[in-house]
């Protein structure tokens, strides 16, 4: 038993360590984006092709140098790398149209639709104890999102509906691009789909570059203002995209989407102690509801684990009970007690033995 409440917290601990670490990650690219938009630079689709380029090299790399076969189809990684690239390009496009505020708050929909996805075609069960745990993280980033001070966070937008549509759209790309990634690390392989994924995502974000973003890219001033914050984007998704796979694996797509919630609570402690803002108390509230909510949620599997191991304990016991009344138990000590017996017996025998030898080796030599 204690052996599975090991595995459990080690599990457990790993998960939040290092759905932490994405969010931080997803923290870094969104400072790194509001540099580029403070410097004029509204390229989404422009940032995300470094970090495709990357995965490709790095990981088709590895991936010829295996030189075996696609566990996937080939095709299922076009739409994947379709839908990737599309969800990027939405949610950060949402931001010229609608607040922020409103881009937090919709952005909590791919949570609904990721259940919705793993329930229905990788048939996740899931406990009530589970869904405690994501309405609890909810809650805290819809405090966080009520309880912003800053004032331009509260403006409209230029477009609020069309900027709100986006967000929702991306939102269930996102949900569809977690769901398939998850489906294909733990089908086929993890160095496979990010290579794939790569190799699609550079494919299609060209594609899209040269149609939507040509004149963005020609306006640009090339200056280390600008490319610092470019490589610095590309290198945080690498790594973001690099170790998602390995969180999918481990907890699912939904522990991913609820630990990314933490990123803009993130964003607020780096502004709190590197740009000393003042915040309201209600951030740290709404911190502290999220990391409780992923200790609930990651508590329904050491529920589920705890019930496996008690069933495979009723399974010992009860096929113990059966073999005692079954008599199998029984030969095995008649068996060693006949073994002793006829051990004893040989012993004596070979004690008369030699003695009767003795004897007439004895009177020989008389």
């Amino acid at each position: 038993m204690v052996s599975h409440n090991e595995l459990w917290k080690k599990k457990t601990l790993v998960g939040l360590v290092l759905g932490q670490f994405l969010s931080l990650l997803i923290t870094s690219t969104g400072f790194s984006s509001s540099e580029l938009a403070r410097r004029g630079i509204n390229a989404p689709t422009s940032q995300s092709l470094l970090n495709y380029v990357l995965l490709a090299l790095v990981y088709g790399s590895v991936l010829i140098y295996r030189k075996k076969a696609l566990k996937a189809k080939w095709y299922y990684y076009i739409l994947l790398g379709l839908v990737d690239v599309e969800a990027n390009f939405l949610v950060v496009k949402a931001y010229q149209y609608t607040s922020l505020t409103s881009v937090m708050l919709l952005d909590c929909w791919s949570i609904p639709c990721v259940i919705l996805l793993t329930w229905l075609f990788l048939k996740t069960k899931y406990r009530f104890i589970k869904i405690v745990g994501v309405g609890i993280c909810v809650a805290g980033l819809v405090m966080v999102v009520f309880s912003d001070v800053h004032a331009a966070d509260r403006s409209s937008g230029t477009n609020p509906l069309k900027g709100d549509i986006l967000v929702i759209v991306g939102s269930m790309l996102y949900a569809i691009s977690n769901v398939s990634e998850e489906f294909l690390v733990k089908s086929a392989d993890r160095v496979e789909l990010m290579a794939m994924l790569g190799l699609f995502g550079a494919i299609m974000s060209a594609c899209q570059i040269g149609i939507l973003e040509r004149n963005e890219l020609k306006s640009i001033h090339w200056s280390a203002g600008a490319v610092l914050p470019f490589t610095g984007f590309a290198a945080a998704m690498f790594l973001f995209y690099s170790s998602v796979p390995i969180l999918l694996k481990m907890s699912g797509s939904t522990m991913l989407n609820l630990s990314l919630l933490t990123s803009d609570m993130w964003a607020v402690l780096i502004r709190i102690f590197a740009y000393h803002e003042k915040v309201d108390w209600m951030y740290f509230v709404a911190f502290a509801a999220v990391a409780v909510g992923l200790v609930v949620y990651s508590g329904g599997d050491k529920e589920a684990d705890q019930n496996r191991a008690d069933v495979a304990d009723e399974e010992v016991e009860q096929s113990k009970h059966f073999d005692e009344e079954s008599g199998l138990g029984n030969p095995d000590k008649k068996m060693s007690a006949g073994t002793s017996k006829s051990g004893d017996n040989s012993k004596h025998d070979f004690a008369s033995t030699s003695v009767g030898e003795m004897n007439d080796i004895g009177s020989k030599n008389t």
